[in-house]
Formats: C-alpha cells, sequence, structure tokens
C-alpha cells in the first residue's frame, strides 16, 4: 500500500479550506434573503459531510479488500 506524501496531504487540506471558506464567504456575500442563505449553507454542510462519508466508506472498501487479498495469500 502507498503512503500519501506530506505535499499532497497538505495540498489536500489547502484546498479544502479554500473552497470551504470561498463557498462561505460566496453564501455570506449573496444578496438574498437570510432564509435562503441558511438553506445555502445546510445544502453545502450536508455536502462537505457527505464527502467526508462516502471517502470513509471507499477507505473502508479498499482496506477490507486489502486484507481478503493478504488472507487468501496467505492460504
Amino acid at each position: 500500500m502507498t503512503k500519501t506524501t506530506y505535499a499532497f496531504y497538505l495540498q489536500s487540506a489547502i484546498s479544502f479550506a479554500a473552497a470551504l471558506v470561498f463557498m462561505v464567504g460566496g453564501i455570506y456575500f449573496l444578496p438574498v434573503d437570510g432564509w435562503i442563505r441558511a438553506f445555502l449553507c445546510l445544502g453545502a454542510l450536508f455536502l462537505v459531510n457527505s464527502s467526508f462519508a462516502l471517502a470513509k466508506c471507499v477507505r473502508d472498501q479498499q482496506e477490507a479488500r486489502a486484507a481478503e487479498i493478504r488472507v487468501d495469500a496467505y492460504r
């Protein structure tokens, strides 16, 4: 299994933070009523949460597959 380099980890963290800041800033400065901003914020939070959940599920599935391959190799 390959390890993630520090540079890639840092680039991913910075790009995530920048995207989140720009999205929140865009929603804040949008010339609409407060309830529309609240709706967009809830949608943004749901999108971020579901992205983390999907990434975790994909990682868990890959780890399970790797463990299954190791078990099959030992047989």
